[in-house]
Formats: C-alpha cells, structure tokens, sequence
C-alpha cells in the first residue's frame, strides 16, 4: 500500500472519528471536507460544526500510535497550515452569508491503535483568534 493511501486511510478515519466525538459532546456536524465552490481552491476544513449559536471550524490530525506513545498529531498543525485555514473559513462564511456568525477554531489530535481498535482524542478548543 502506498504512503498516501495510508494517510487517507487513516486521515478519513481520524475524520468519522472525529464527528461521532463531537457529536457526543453536543455539537451538530454541519459539512465535512469542505472545498471552496468557486476560484482557487484554497483547501479544506475537515469539520464544519455548531454548538449553540456559533460555528467551529475543526482541524483535525490523526496518527497511528507508536511503541514509543511519543505521538503529537497536533504538532502538524502549523502557521502556514493556520493561515490557510483562516481563508479557507472566509471563503466558507462568504459563501453561506454568514459572516455575522460567532465562530472559533478547534483541533482534534486523534491518535489510533489498530491493534486494540482504539482512539484517544484530545480536544484543544480555541486553537487561534
């Protein structure tokens, strides 16, 4: 199996993972991976949620976990990967005519042992204004 295949794998899992937590926690799944309909593509928001009346935006990253347990998914979430996304969610707020709406970022750092078929998911809210 090639690399990316297995990072897909594993992100799209990381993803369904991901929503069903949240939606334990209360929250309403609004859209996965969402595009920009039109220009550029400027990439994806893994999570579109709301929990009362405001919006979060939820990057999520998930890895495999190791012998060493010394995994920090959320360490890929960089500035470059922040500015993107801040106008990748600009786009999103444009295009369904909300941008009067609270909202926030949030990360999932997802870390899955394929052997006990488990997931431990820290959840950092508010990740940057």
């Amino acid at each position: 199996m090639g690399t990316f295949f297995v990072q897909s794998k594993i992100g799209s899992l990381g993803e369904d993972l991901g929503c069903r937590y949240l939606r334990e926690k209360g929250y309403k799944i609004l859209q996965m991976n969402y595009c920009n309909a039109s220009g550029r593509r400027l990439g994806e928001i893994d999570i579109v949620a709301q929990k009362g009346k405001e919006l979060i935006f939820v990057e999520v990253k998930t890895r495999l976990s190791t012998e060493k347990n010394d995994i920090v998914p959320e360490a890929g979430i960089t500035r470059a990967k922040l500015h993107k996304l801040e106008r990748i969610v600009a786009c999103y707020l444009r295009e369904k005519n909300c941008q009067s709406v609270a909202y926030h970022f949030d990360a999932l750092a997802i870390v899955y042992d394929e052997v006990t078929k488990k997931a431990f998911i820290r959840h950092l809210e508010h990740i940057f204004l």
